[in-house]
C-alpha cells in the first residue's frame, strides 16, 4: 500500500519591501518543509511604515485573497506586528497570525544596549513597554530614511558609519549590543559589526519569529512536522 504524499504547509510572508524578502529567504532556509509565498507590496511599502492605520489597511487588501487560505500568515513589519496583530487575530479566528516581535538580550550581563528603529515604530504602546521591561542602559535611535535606502541599495556603509559614529559621539554612549527593530536593518548587520567592531552582539527579530513558527504549526525539526495536529 502507498504511504499517501505529505502536503506541504503553505506559510505567507507579507511586508512592503526588503525585509520580507530577507526574512522569506530566511524561513525557507531554516525550515524548507513550508512552501514560502511572499506578499511584497513593494508599491505601498513608505506607508507601512508610516501609521498603524495605514500599515493594516494595506495588510488587510494585499492579505485577502489569502486569508483561511494558508495554515500561517506571518507579519515581516514590525509596525503591523506590534500594533494589529492581535486586530487580525480577533477579525480572522480560524487564520493563525505571527508577527515580528521586539527581541530581547539573551545576556544575563546588562550591556549597554543602542536600538535601531524608526519613529511609528518608537511611538508604539508596545515599544514603551519594551524599554520599560529592558532595565538596561540603552539608547533609541530613529533612522526613517534607511528601510528606502536598504530597499533601492542606496545605503552606503559610509553613511553608516557617519550616521552610527556621530551619533555616539553626540550622546556619549557605548553600546556592546544592538538591537534592530525593523526587518532591513537585517541586511545591514556585517556593515554595523564594521562600524562598532566585530565583537558587539545584534539582535534582530528573525530567530525567534522562526521559533514561533514551529510551535504554532507544531514542527517537528527542519524536514519534517508532524501529521496529526490537535
Amino acid at each position: 500500500m502507498e504511504e499517501k504524499e505529505e502536503k506541504m504547509l503553505k506559510v505567507v510572508v507579507f511586508d512592503g519591501g526588503y525585509g520580507g524578502e530577507l526574512f522569506a529567504d530566511k524561513l525557507k532556509e531554516e525550515l524548507p518543509v513550508v512552501e514560502v509565498i511572499r506578499v511584497i507590496d513593494w508599491r505601498n511599502a513608505e506607508k507601512l511604515l508610516l501609521s498603524p492605520k495605514d500599515a493594516r489597511r494595506i495588510a488587510e487588501e494585499s492579505l485577502r485573497p489569502y486569508i483561511n487560505n494558508v495554515d500561517l500568515i506571518v507579519f515581516s513589519n514590525h509596525l503591523l506586528s506590534l500594533t494589529s496583530l492581535d486586530y487580525f487575530k480577533r477579525k480572522y479566528r480560524k487564520q493563525k497570525f505571527i508577527g515580528l516581535d521586539l527581541r530581547m538580550p539573551d545576556s544575563f550581563v546588562k550591556h549597554n544596549i543602542l536600538i535601531l528603529t524608526t519613529k511609528a515604530v518608537a511611538r508604539t504602546r508596545k515599544y514603551q513597554n519594551f524599554i520599560f521591561h529592558l532595565k538596561r542602559k540603552h539608547k533609541t535611535l530613529i533612522l526613517d530614511s534607511w528601510p528606502d535606502k536598504i530597499d533601492d541599495g542606496e545605503l552606503s556603509e559610509t553613511e553608516i558609519n557617519e550616521t552610527l559614529k556621530n551619533y555616539l559621539f553626540k550622546v556619549k554612549f557605548e553600546p556592546k549590543e544592538i538591537i534592530l527593530a525593523c526587518a532591513q536593518f537585517s541586511d545591514i548587520k556585517n556593515e554595523i559589526k564594521n562600524v562598532l567592531g566585530k565583537s558587539i552582539k545584534i539582535y534582530d527579530s528573525f530567530d525567534i519569529t522562526i521559533r514561533a513558527i514551529y510551535k504554532e504549526l507544531k514542527i517537528r525539526g527542519r524536514t519534517g512536522y508532524k501529521t496529526s495536529q490537535k
